[in-house]
Formats: structure tokens, C-alpha cells, sequence
């Protein structure tokens, strides 16, 4: 094909005058921000017309379209014909097709658990080392990446079986710039200054936190964030690596003790909007509101990147509400780990074009082009951060990229009866006053129970 023997400023100039321009958000070449090098790069290293590739993943409605958006660079780049498809219960359905001897080319998950089960069958692709070692070198806190991707095959050993991408933080702590220049406070750099500046807005006559775990059903998973900042921040990445599957006991002193770090902040009537009491009772919905009232009934509100959409109607990020990053012990020497979540993308039927997409995904513009709308952010470190769409997605990109560790949501890495069922109650009853060591002997009982 003629667009395969054309490069630089022809290629992007034969895109534009084709048919296929209209598929594709940013005109190619046009907007500085991206690294359209790293597109027409990719274009002259594969030519895949005719080849299709079937995508299964959680995006559906806005995020959908969002996915679509990066996916028509592939396809103008490769050739190759991409049909993303989702549902409501896409987990069971990636079980049901791929056990059926039926699945996607690549499928596309946000659980690890549900992950590891399916490399332990033999239903997915490894990745190889040379993409090991990529995610090494080109991921801030590259180990990390490289640890949460890697599995056991049906062979008993590890290997690389999945490629993080679009990744969500959770060490965030909300607040309102006004409220803080009017008090006179500044943004804390360490836990050392986080706590005191807790004390001291009591000190100053105001209440310094908004918690709530009220959520129905799962009442009490907010709690469960709030630990495993903790665990992180006390804690060597290996000790949470051994909690998060019982290979260390719940109620080993450091997990008591993590539990009691989020009781330092959450269990005293002063620190709390409504006292100690309110915490559990509050809904996790309704417990940042605090921050916007006049005068305000807290400074400070933990809580992951998706809170703002339950903020007043209105407001503005970076003007009427701000964040920072939960800060880390400056004595304890651990570095600025974080907390978050994420989606993973496996090969589950290998192809050329299926090792094509994995390799497309190590590109810029396969993360900038969805930078540069929302919803997404990446630890690639050569990606340019300008691309971001708006300053609080560029700020928490920038906390990943600052990262030395990232770990992802312990709970969601436990069985589903502790990490979504026993952990929950469990927080519940300790913001209600029951001890964290006998909190935390009660889920390992849960936990010894199911094995």
C-alpha cells in the first residue's frame, strides 16, 4: 500500500486527505504535543492491512468511545481492523469464551485475581522478556509494573502475561486552596507534617478530616484505601505483597499496626467532621461536602481520583478544590509509594496483529492521544505530560511518574470474601471502637476458613 512507502510530513499529509482522517481525534502531525515521531515509526515497522484484531475490555458508554478514539491510530498506522467490544458482565464473559476455546485476540481487565486464574489454565500469551524488560526501563517504578503484570503459567513458573495501561491513583488527599490560604496553611510534604497539620487546625478551633464509609452493600471499603496508604507507608513493598495474599497473616503486628495509623486519624472526635462515631454511619458520597461549607466543616478529605463527581455541582478543579499526594514517613525511608488501580491488557489468542497491539501500546501516542481527553493516566515516563487534558489529570500523572513503588488496591488482590466482605466489616467495626488486633484476628479467621 503506497501509505506504507511514505513517512514524515507526506505520510501525515496522505492521512489527512483520506478517507480515514475522519476516524481519528487529532489531526496527525498538527498538534505539538504529541510524538508523532513514535506513530509514523510504528506505521513503518508494520504493515498489517487486511489482518483484524478483536479487543474485549470494561470500557463501555463515554469510555467506549474514548478507547475507539486511540485504537483508530492502530489502525491507521498497521492497517489492521480493530472490533472492541464490551458488556455489563464482561468478567464472566471472558471466563465463558476463553474456557470455550473462543476468546478476543486481547482482552482487557482491571482485576488481577480474575487475571491469574486464567494464566494458571494456560489461556493466555506471554509477553516475553524483552517486554519485561521494557516495562522495567520505560515505567516510573518499573518493578512494580513488571510485578503486577507477571503471573504463574500452567507450568508453575512466572512470566509477564499482562500489559498495564490506564491506571487510576488512589494516595490523594482533597482540600479546598481557599480554605487553606485563609487559614494560612500549606500543603504537607511528609506524613510527619500531615499529621501535625491535623493538630494543628484543632489547635486553630476547625475540624481537619471528612471520612465516611457508608456505601451500601460495601460499606466500609473507603477504610480499606486508607490501610493499604498505610501499609505502604510503613511498611517495606514486599510485606504488602505478602499481606495481600495471606502469605503474611492479617493480624501480624504490621497490619494491626497500619490499621491503627488510619485509627490515629479517623477514631479521634476532634480530627473527624461529626466526631468518631460519624465515620462509619456517613456515606462515602456524601462525606466530602464538609469541605465546601461556609465556614468549612473540614480541611482535608482521602479519597481516590473519582471523588470530584461528587463534589457540588459546579466546581472547578484546581480553583474551588484542589489535591495532593498522601505523603510518605520522611523518616521511614520508603520512598513515595502509591496506591491505585488499573486495567491490564493480555494476548488470549496470539497473532501478528495481537503482538502488534502490545507493541503499540509501548508507543507515546498510544497513551498521549488518550491523555489529551480524559480519564487516563500512565506511568510511561517518555510520554510529554502537556498532553494531558487538564491540570489534575496532568498532577496525577506526574505523581505516577515521581513514584518509586505502586502498589494496586490490596483488597481487589484478596479473595473476594475478605477483600470484599470480611476487610469491609472488619473497618466498620474498628471505626466503631473494637481493637485492630481483634479486628484484624477476625478476618484471618475468615481467611483460614476459605482455605
Amino acid at each position: 500500500m503506497m501509505r506504507k512507502l511514505l513517512a514524515g510530513t507526506a505520510f501525515f499529509a496522505l492521512l489527512a486527505g483520506g478517507a480515514l482522517a475522519q476516524d481519528l481525534k487529532f489531526a496527525p502531525g498538527e498538534d505539538a504535543r504529541f510524538n508523532w515521531q513514535s506513530f509514523t515509526d510504528f506505521s513503518e515497522k508494520y504493515n498489517l492491512d487486511g489482518q483484524t484484531l478483536t479487543i474485549f475490555g470494561p470500557w463501555r458508554g463515554e469510555d467506549q468511545v474514548l478507547v475507539e478514539s486511540m485504537l483508530a491510530y492502530f489502525t491507521a498506522a498497521t492497517g489492521v481492523k480493530v472490533s472492541y467490544s464490551s458488556s455489563e458482565n464482561y468478567e464472566q464473559q471472558i471466563v465463558i469464551d476463553t474456557q470455550a476455546g473462543s476468546p478476543p485476540d486481547i482482552a482487557v481487565l482491571p482485576q488481577p485475581g480474575l487475571i491469574a486464574d486464567l494464566a494458571s489454565k494456560g489461556l493466555l500469551a506471554p509477553l516475553g522478556d524483552e517486554t519485561t524488560q521494557w516495562l522495567k526501563d520505560s515505567y516510573a517504578a518499573g518493578d512494580s509494573w513488571v510485578g503486577l503484570g507477571s503471573y504463574k503459567g500452567k507450568d508453575g513458573a512466572s512470566a509477564l502475561y499482562a500489559f498495564p495501561y490506564k491506571i487510576d491513583v488512589k494516595s490523594l488527599v482533597w482540600y479546598v486552596p481557599e480554605n487553606f490560604e485563609d487559614a494560612g496553611y500549606e500543603v504537607p510534604q511528609t506524613m510527619e507534617e500531615l499529621k501535625a497539620l491535623t493538630e494543628q487546625i484543632v489547635a486553630d478551633g476547625g475540624t481537619p478530616w471528612c471520612i465516611g464509609l457508608g456505601s451500601g452493600g460495601a460499606t466500609g471499603w473507603p477504610a480499606t484505601d486508607w490501610v493499604e496508604d498505610m501499609m505502604l507507608r510503613t511498611q517495606a513493598p514486599d510485606v504488602y505483597d505478602r499481606w495481600v495474599t495471606n502469605e503474611l497473616p492479617f493480624n501480624d503486628p504490621a497490619v494491626v499496626g497500619a490499621i491503627d495509623e488510619f485509627g490515629w486519624f479517623a477514631r479521634n472526635d476532634a480530627f473527624v467532621d461529626g466526631g468518631a462515631a460519624a465515620v462509619a454511619t456517613t456515606d462515602f458520597r456524601d462525606s466530602p461536602k464538609g469541605l465546601f461549607a461556609s465556614p468549612p466543616k473540614c480541611y482535608m478529605h482521602h479519597q481516590a481520583s473519582f471523588i470530584p463527581s461528587f463534589f457540588p455541582e459546579g466546581t472547578k478543579l484546581g480553583q474551588d478544590a484542589d489535591f495532593f499526594y498522601m505523603p510518605a514517613y520522611a523518616g521511614k525511608d520508603l520512598g513515595k509509594p502509591v496506591l491505585g488501580a488499573g486495567t491490564l491488557a493480555m494476548i488470549t489468542k496470539d497473532s501478528e496483529a495481537s503482538r502488534a497491539f502490545i507493541e503499540w501500546l509501548k508507543t507515546p501516542i498510544a497513551h498521549e492521544v488518550w491523555m489529551a481527553q480524559s480519564g487516563f493516566l500512565t506511568p510511561l515516563k517518555s510520554v510529554n505530560v502537556e498532553a494531558y487534558g487538564n491540570d489534575a489529570l496532568k498532577k496525577q500523572g506526574e505523581i505516577l511518574l515521581n513514584a518509586t513503588t505502586f502498589r494496586f488496591d490490596g483488597s481487589d488482590l484478596m479473595p473476594g470474601k475478605i477483600g470484599a466482605g470480611a476487610f469491609w466489616t472488619g473497618m466498620v467495626d474498628y471505626a466503631g471502637g473494637k481493637a485492630a488486633a481483634d479486628v484484624a484476628a477476625q478476618v484471618q479467621a475468615e481467611w483460614d476458613a476459605i482455605k
